[in-house]
């Protein structure tokens, strides 16, 4: 059996898919397979499917969360966060499209946890001057104060890389042995 990157585009993105529906079932703030899923996206798919996919996993399940929570589905940040991932999808076409490398894999799931902690509460900066002021003390308290959704976001996202890649690469490995191909055959 064909094991090449184009003929195994199905069983990336059905694996894309399904993580991204894992969004919906309960899980501790910020530890959410979104993150991973648009790292494998840009590794695993092809040209706009890797942009499409975590955007559309995004745009079908803040609804459906929103409405558990008794809470808006979009918001001012919603933009912010979406570009947030769409840089993750970035970061996989860039770092780890050609490499099955477990640290290089780790390291790039850290990066994309890390620009999405720095944007978005920079944004929360901007946007909440009520909250915090506009001055350097500011935008420190802001950073601080998210730190632990930051470990918890650098968790999930190293979590979830690690099982979705290791997933795809046992399926795309697995060679069924001779005994269970006679018995099919």
């Amino acid at each position: 059996m064909d094991r090449s990157k184009s003929s195994f585009q199905p069983v990336a993105a059905c694996l894309t898919v399904l993580a991204a529906l894992v969004r919906l079932l309960p899980h501790p703030p910020n530890f959410a397979p979104i993150g991973s899923v648009a790292l494998f996206g840009g590794a695993r798919l092809r040209g706009w499917q890797a942009y499409l996919v975590p955007v559309l996993a995004m745009l079908l399940t803040d609804p459906i969360l929103s409405h558990m929570a008794g809470a808006p589905a979009y918001s001012w940040m919603t933009p912010v966060i979406y570009g947030c991932f769409l840089i993750n999808v970035m970061l996989g076409r860039l770092l780890i499209r050609h490499s099955n490398s477990w640290t290089r894999i780790g390291g790039t799931a850290f990066l994309g946890s890390l620009q999405f902690y720095l944007i978005t509460n920079l944004f929360v900066w901007i946007h909440a001057a009520d909250l915090y002021p506009r001055t350097l003390a500011g935008l420190t308290a802001c950073y601080a104060a998210a730190l632990p959704f930051f470990g918890r976001t650098v968790l999930g996202d190293l979590f979830y890389a690690a099982l979705i890649f290791g997933v795809y690469s046992v399926l795309r490995n697995w060679e069924p042995n001779e005994r269970s191909r006679r018995v099919t055959a």
